[in-house]
């Protein structure tokens, strides 16, 4: 077994000490990462906080035990983040509502940005409707710019399935927001 070079290393030594300064520093480098991965994948910011939260306090409890070169720390936590994200999508489906909660809009003011905005929600809403291994390789690869071999270790498949998995998220994509083509208007 080859030895993985991680370069949070130093940084879980310190926090597994107990060194606020370590900690505060592993929150302002991981957190924002968590966050955003948890809010694409459950599309709730309410739920992405708790998880990336959640993810946090494991990540602070489990760095006095880690073991180095094993695996990189920030592929541990993208894994338990995705868990986290995974509990709470089976508990949403267990749970069956008549109606979508009401939301408040968190776009932009309606004097700037509108169509920034209906854009984002479009493409945030066809990305929730892709299954959800096609969304995870998405998310994985496009919005938390994994590199293909470490997204595919993250899921446990081969590179060769992601890559496809990729692709069928992205046709999937792009047929969705076909109208949002440039030309399209007059389609």
């Amino acid at each position: 077994m080859s030895v993985i070079a991680d370069p949070d290393e130093e940084l879980l030594r310190r926090v597994g000490q107990g060194d606020p300064a370590a900690i505060q520093a592993m929150v302002a480098r991981k957190l924002p990462r968590m966050l955003a991965l948890a809010q694409r994948m459950l599309g709730d910011p309410v739920e992405a906080e708790d998880v990336a939260q959640e993810a946090m306090i494991r990540a602070w409890r489990q760095a006095p035990r880690w073991t180095p070169g094993k695996a990189r720390f920030d592929t541990w936590l993208h894994r338990v983040a995705l868990n986290l994200c995974y509990d709470r999508l089976r508990r949403r489906r267990e749970i069956a509502t008549d109606a979508p909660p009401d939301r408040p809009d968190e776009g932009p003011a309606p004097d700037r940005g509108l169509l920034a905005a209906d854009v984002g929600r479009r493409v945030e809403a066809a990305l929730q409707r892709l299954p959800e291994r096609q969304r995870e390789a998405i998310v994985l690869c496009h919005y938390q710019e994994l590199g293909n071999i470490e997204a595919a270790s993250l899921l446990e498949i081969s590179v060769e399935a992601l890559e496809s998995l990729l692709s069928r998220g992205r046709r999937a994509l792009r047929q969705a927001l076909a109208d949002l083509a440039p030309g399209a208007e007059g389609a």
